[in-house]
């Protein structure tokens, strides 16, 4: 069995995807908001560029210059300071007097910080109370005074604590305060007791007691001191 439907026809209702020739469509305007957001949207990449090139500018301008390299000047050749009429004095924990250098003048020289001493006058006292006395024209001494260069008329002069002296004399004496050490290739006199010796030159070391003689040597001995009773 078939059954037909028969629905009524439908009215015709015209389509327009525009608007009706003739009429304008009003506008509709955005809030203020909604138009600067879109504002700042459309004008976003251009102003991150002009940020990033203000901070790269920013840090040109601040970065630190390179060092401009430092041109080798030559040593100080002049002294630095001078003293007239001076005394130093060296102690040493328990405030003892280990070393007195006096002078009429001294003179610095920081580029060897080395010491110039003229008329120079040095006291030494060692550990087991040696002192040992020293004069020359002239002394170079280092800036920590371990050593002293005596020059002219050098003259160095140690007596132990038994009163025995031992005299050393030349145009030039290397002393050595810190190892106890005296040195010289210049001629030298040595004067021990009633005994003088002369030598080209002389190294000496306290702590062995030893005396080396360098070059032709010359002795004078004094005779022994005769018994009383006995024809000497």
């Amino acid at each position: 069995m078939r059954v037909e439907l028969h629905l009524p026809d439908l009215p015709e209702v015209p389509i327009a995807l525009g608007p009706a020739r003739g009429h304008a469509v009003p506008l509709v305007r955005l809030p203020w908001h909604l138009r600067l957001r879109e504002l700042l949207v459309a004008f976003l990449p251009v102003l991150l560029m002009f940020l990033l090139a203000l901070a790269s500018w920013w840090l040109v301008k601040n970065s630190p210059k390179p060092v401009a390299p430092v041109e080798d000047r030559p040593a100080r050749t002049e002294p630095d300071y001078e003293m007239t009429g001076f005394a130093l004095e060296r102690f040493g924990a328990d405030g003892r007097m280990l070393l007195r250098i006096e002078g009429e003048r001294l003179r610095h020289f920081p580029a060897t910080d080395r010491i110039e001493i003229e008329g120079a006058r040095i006291r030494a006292i060692a550990p087991d109370g040696r002192i040992t006395l020293a004069t020359a024209s002239r002394a170079l001494a280092a800036g920590d005074g371990s050593e002293l260069q005596l020059l002219g008329g050098a003259e160095v002069d140690s007596v132990d604590a038994r009163g025995v002296s031992l005299t050393m004399d030349g145009e030039f004496l290397h002393l050595f305060l810190a190892a106890e050490k005296l040195r010289s290739h210049l001629p030298v006199q040595v004067r021990h007791g009633s005994t003088v010796l002369t030598a080209a030159g002389l190294d000496y070391d306290h702590a062995t007691q030893r005396l080396d003689l360098k070059g032709p040597t010359r002795a004078v001995l004094a005779p022994r001191a005769s018994r009383p009773g006995k024809a000497p």
